[in-house]
């Protein structure tokens, strides 16, 4: 079935894109687990016992604070990738944490 005129050409530079964009992303993604594990991330959920919140994970990071802005993008990102989770502090409580995943035991 042919596709309407520049439909072809439109289909390959929307390929192109998608292409581009996920070699893009896959470096984000890489990077977004080494800055994890560089921060020590990994090590202070698991240290903690318990589902980290937010707070508690900045608090205990040794960065300067005023990158503690980008910690929440940070975890989102690793959350989507599976290496951690959220998770609810207690059963009383609404108030959820990060806690971690099988393959961040791997880490």
């Amino acid at each position: 079935m042919a596709l309407p005129y520049g439909g072809e050409k439109s289909t390959k530079l929307l390929n192109a894109q998608a292409y581009v964009w996920n070699h893009i992303f896959n470096f984000i993604n890489s990077m977004s687990l080494k800055c994890a594990v560089q921060l020590g991330i990994l090590d202070i959920i698991y240290k903690h016992g318990k589902p980290t919140t937010l707070a508690e994970l900045v608090e205990a990071l040794l960065m300067n604070k005023a990158k503690a802005q980008s910690v929440p993008r940070l975890m989102h990102i690793l959350i989507h990738l599976g290496f951690f989770m959220k998770a609810k502090i207690s059963k009383g409580e609404e108030e959820t944490g990060y806690w971690i995943t099988p393959a961040s035991r791997l880490l």
